[in-house]
């Protein structure tokens, strides 16, 4: 969804924050597909490998999961159930969606709240995720991808409830 309707400030924090998803996601695609073919060689060519190697493709996973939900919801490609929506004449499309985009958003901020709480135990714990990484940094993904969606969906929210306004056109 594109930052419409919104000030020029927040368009280009929504498109600074958009570049810096893309940028970490390709770097750590890369990292992943880097570190999982040295792997693979250097257990069948030099019978050995990079300890830690396998536990930081584990998170490199979690970390690009997490990131492409965000990219997917950024997109408007995120699962969502629109089967009722979908059969809907008019203005009762996006009114059905602006209460979708709400209860999508309550979900996110329950998450965030409830991972950010995670972290700042794992933080008091100290407990560490393996080697000297500490279990707080490996899942602050959590929170962020959560607030991420979240944002996103209250701007959708804000789309579609313009739309429902009749403030704005129908796509």
């Amino acid at each position: 969804m594109t930052p419409r309707h919104l000030p020029p400030a927040i368009a280009r924090l929504i498109n600074i924050i958009t570049w810096t998803e893309n940028v970490l996601l390709i770097f750590m695609l890369a990292l992943m597909v880097l570190l999982a073919a040295t792997q693979i060689l250097l257990r069948n060519f030099a019978h050995t490998s990079i300890d830690g190697a396998d536990d930081l493709l584990r998170l490199l996973v979690l970390w690009v999961a997490f990131l492409g939900a965000v990219a997917a919801s950024r997109e408007g490609k995120h699962i969502h159930v629109d089967a009722v929506a979908r059969w809907l004449p008019g203005r009762a499309k996006p009114l059905v969606n602006a209460l979708t985009d709400l209860f999508t958003v309550g979900v996110c901020a329950m998450l965030a709240w409830e991972s950010v709480r995670y972290v700042l135990a794992s933080h008091v714990s100290g407990e560490m995720a393996f080697g000297r990484l500490p279990v707080w940094v490996a899942a602050i993904i959590l929170p962020m991808a959560f607030v991420l969606i979240g944002l996103r969906y209250l701007l959708r929210l804000y789309h579609h409830a313009r739309q429902a306004l009749g403030m704005e056109g129908l796509e």
